[in-house]
């Protein structure tokens, strides 16, 4: 079950942030976040979920669908990546979730990868924390890292660039 902290720090996150929903299920619980145009009318729902499930894997709400649709219609066809192209010799790896980044395993440890690295698909590049869940992103693509985009324990927001590559 969620904690009233965890809770209050997702309201935190989601208020400084340009998300207007956020819906999360967890150990059997359903929380969903809407955002009004009044600050003080936001308030969590709790239900709860008819089957706890395990090893959730992240999927995309029909109001997200919806969202992503009504913005850009070609490509809510299109499976949600983690990467796109910025130009012909570049792709940006993206962040899939609001989170904090963090460039290493640990705060005393080199970081995952530095501009000039290579990687490949099933490289670990970050890790984004969301609600005290630590959440590792892999690059997704073959090639070398050429600038990375974000500060190590800086929020980021879903869809937002975190590092650009040069693919091979």
């Amino acid at each position: 079950m969620l904690k009233v902290q965890d809770i209050k720090e997702l309201i935190r996150v989601i208020d400084k942030s340009t998300i207007d929903e956020v819906e999360i299920e967890q150990d059997g619980t359903k929380l969903t976040i809407k955002r009004n145009t009044n600050p003080s009318l936001i308030t969590p729902t709790m239900v709860e979920a008819p089957a706890v499930r395990e090893n959730v894997q992240p999927t995309v709400t029909a109001q997200e669908q919806k969202t992503v649709a009504a913005k850009a219609p070609v490509e809510a066809e299109q499976p949600v990546r983690t990467e796109t192209k910025v130009n012909d010799t570049h792709v940006t790896i993206k962040s899939p979730m609001v989170g904090t980044f963090y460039a290493a395993p640990a705060p005393d440890a080199q970081p995952y990868v530095k501009p000039g690295d290579h990687v490949n698909e099933s490289t670990i590049v970050c890790i984004l924390e969301a609600m005290k869940l630590m959440n590792e992103l892999e690059a997704e693509v073959n090639g070398k890292i050429v600038e990375i985009l974000v500060q190590n324990g800086e929020l980021v927001e879903y869809g937002q660039p975190l590092f650009v590559v040069q693919p091979e």
